[in-house]
């Protein structure tokens, strides 16, 4: 298994837009391409109104499948056209369990 932290940060009027956007559209188109969510939060230190999400994925060919599934599909095109303009920044980790993760 690979996991992949996502990290989008945003203007603080555009934050919580986000999150209700992406709890209404977002999230069930989400996961019909990437699959499994891990965990989802928000930051409360550090770098405010970011969204830190975390999907697990079999390998980086499941992933790289996934992800251009996703970026075919016309309804993921017109929900990402309206919240890719209020992201100021995106950060990116593929990370990898160790052996005595809980998470494998």
């Amino acid at each position: 298994m690979i996991y992949e932290e996502r990290n989008y940060s945003f203007a603080p009027l555009n934050f919580r837009p986000f999150l209700k956007l992406f709890e209404e559209e977002g999230l069930e188109l989400t996961r019909k391409h990437l699959g499994k969510l891990v965990a989802y939060f928000t930051t409360e230190t550090g770098q405010l109104n970011t969204a830190v999400h975390v999907w697990a994925f079999e390998d980086m060919a499941d992933r790289e499948r996934r992800r251009e599934a996703m970026w075919n599909d016309p309804e993921w095109l017109a929900y990402s056209a309206k919240v890719l303009p209020w992201i100021l920044r995106m950060d990116n980790r593929l990370l990898k369990p160790t052996g005595f993760s809980p998470l494998k």
